[in-house]
């Protein structure tokens, strides 16, 4: 699949050209790092599990290497994993990196360990998902609440402005679980008095806890015009329950977000109506990138925005849309 190709100012590669050696990407199982002697940022996601969490790690390779730094990229075995992470993030830190790139599972928990960086003068770099701190100096991102309220705008859409939905989102703890869960209700709440949202579950992103889930709620509401999947697991896991129910495309309008191959197929076979896609490549190298400035001493801005995309089968193989998909 063609990948997007990310231009960098004049002023940013001459800085990146003054660093030596050779690039070199880290593997999920992270690794000593700093060894190289040039720039070492430490990565920290929220997963593996997802192809989307690979995506970014393919972004933060392709910055790494431009800009001549070395990194370590790593997650938890799962995204409901909280402990295990920031076992990670205190390991990232016994590193002593450059500087830290970090998508916080649970928007407060971290606080203790990015103070710890601050105060040994290591920039933090949030990614994918915000903390509720200003130690961040700054935050990589897709405006998820933006991103959500479309979603909610396509699902009005899609059931034909009334009737009852649902919500099966990954986390009410992380700042992407929260602001996609309340984008698309706040959408609804204000845009679409005819709909009603009968049921808000949380499956932690894994595809299985989500396809049960689903499955209750249909059993539930039999009625139900349509469910939102608020990330891949989620989305993968509601087209999941509709595959087992057996129950047609036209009785249920399924929306999703994130890419992934399971998505675009649910979307070519017609079991989910569209989706929203990030930018993941996108998204970790803006962060390595916004790393390098933050060694550098650069100021940066509060939020990098890093775009998002509404996708059907009427622009999947559209090329602006080709280039933010990753499977």
């Amino acid at each position: 699949m063609r990948k997007r190709s990310f231009g960098v100012a004049a002023g940013l590669v001459a800085a990146a050209l003054a660093f030596s050696g050779c690039a070199a990407g880290g593997d999920g199982g992270g690794g000593e790092g700093g060894d190289g002697g040039k720039p070492y940022i430490a990565l920290v996601s929220k997963g593996f599990q997802h192809q989307f969490w690979q995506a970014v790690k393919e972004g933060a390779e392709q910055a790494a290497e431009e800009f001549d730094v070395e990194i370590t990229f790593e997650g938890p075995d799962t995204e409901a994993d909280v402990d295990q992470q920031l076992q990670q993030l205190q390991t990232a830190l016994d590193k002593g990196p450059d500087a830290i790139g970090f998508a916080a599972l649970d928007s407060q928990a971290a606080d203790p360990y990015l103070q710890q960086a601050q105060d040994a003068g290591i920039p933090v770099i949030a990614f994918d998902s915000g903390v509720e701190s200003d130690i961040p100096v700054t935050t990589a991102a897709t405006d998820n609440k933006a991103a959500a309220a479309e979603a909610a705008k396509q699902m009005v859409e899609l059931v034909g402005g009334s009737g009852k939905i649902a919500l099966v989102v990954h986390d009410q703890t992380s700042v992407t679980g929260i602001d996609r869960r309340d984008g698309f209700v706040d959408y609804i709440e204000e845009n679409a008095p005819d709909i009603e949202i009968v049921d808000i579950q949380y499956g932690g992103g894994d595809q299985a806890k989500s396809a049960d889930l689903a499955k209750a709620i249909l059993a539930a509401n039999p009625d139900l015009k349509g469910i939102y999947g608020s990330n891949e697991g989620s989305a993968i896991g509601v087209v999941q329950a509709v595959k087992e129910l057996g129950i047609e495309p036209s009785q249920l309008v399924v929306v999703g977000f994130d890419s992934g191959k399971a998505q675009m197929d649910a979307i070519r076979d017609g079991l989910m109506l569209g989706a929203i896609t990030q930018n993941p490549v996108g998204i970790g190298y803006e962060t390595v990138k916004a790393a390098v400035e933050a060694i550098n001493g650069e100021t940066l801005p509060k939020t990098i925005d890093t775009g998002y995309y509404w996708y059907d089968a009427s622009n999947i193989d559209d090329e602006e849309i080709q280039a933010v998909l990753y499977e």
